[in-house]
């Protein structure tokens, strides 16, 4: 059980994951024509808990449970992935990107998140408006305009071939790069104060 639980601390190789996640499609498919993407779960939440007669809330979101399933074991395997199968060792960062971050103020490589970014005890709140709140919004509102999420376009979408799937993953990644050289930078000075 020891070399189980080791084995499962440790990073697994792309050769693993990749075709792991790679079967989701098809199975989803196979057992039931289903689709996969994570933000159409909220839409579920919601018509389950709006009593408002919404029309975009009004349809039979019990067919839909497994979606809600699946994010329900996403949460739970995060949460047990951070406590349970936690791997002792230190976080391993490239230099290349150690020396990236150090360049817009972020010098603590022990944790995952940037401590001067996620903890409580020096929460700056104007920061969490803008990382949190806002970038929420924006991020739910995107998800919403594009028909669907990162990975229900980038994962399910493209590999069924739809043209819409791959204008969205290719506007997704354009956009992670603008914000990651010319929003980013800025955003964290302001951030951290410098």
């Amino acid at each position: 059980m020891l070399e189980i639980m080791n084995w499962l601390r440790e990073p697994w190789p792309w050769y693993i994951a990749g075709p792991l996640l790679g079967l989701t499609v098809p199975v989803l498919l196979l057992i039931g024509n289903k689709s996969f993407g994570v933000s159409s779960s909220l839409r579920h939440v919601c018509a389950a808990c709006v009593p408002a007669k919404i029309p975009f809330f009004s349809y039979n979101w019990k067919k839909e449970m497994w979606n809600l399933l699946f994010v329900a074991g996403i949460v739970i395997g995060g949460f047990l992935a951070a406590t349970v199968l936690t791997n002792p060792a230190s976080m391993v960062v490239a230099e290349s990107t150690q020396t990236d971050l150090r360049a817009l103020g972020i010098t603590n490589f022990n944790d995952l998140l940037p401590h001067q970014l996620f903890s409580w005890e020096e929460t700056n709140w104007s920061i969490v408006l803008i990382f949190y709140v806002l970038g929420g919004f924006l991020v739910g509102f995107g998800t919403r305009y594009a028909g669907g999420c990162t990975s229900g376009h980038a994962i399910m979408g493209i590999s069924t071939l739809q043209g819409p799937s791959l204008v969205a993953t290719i506007f997704f990644m354009i956009g992670g790069i603008v914000m990651t050289h010319l929003f980013l930078p800025t955003l964290l000075q302001f951030a951290l104060g410098n």
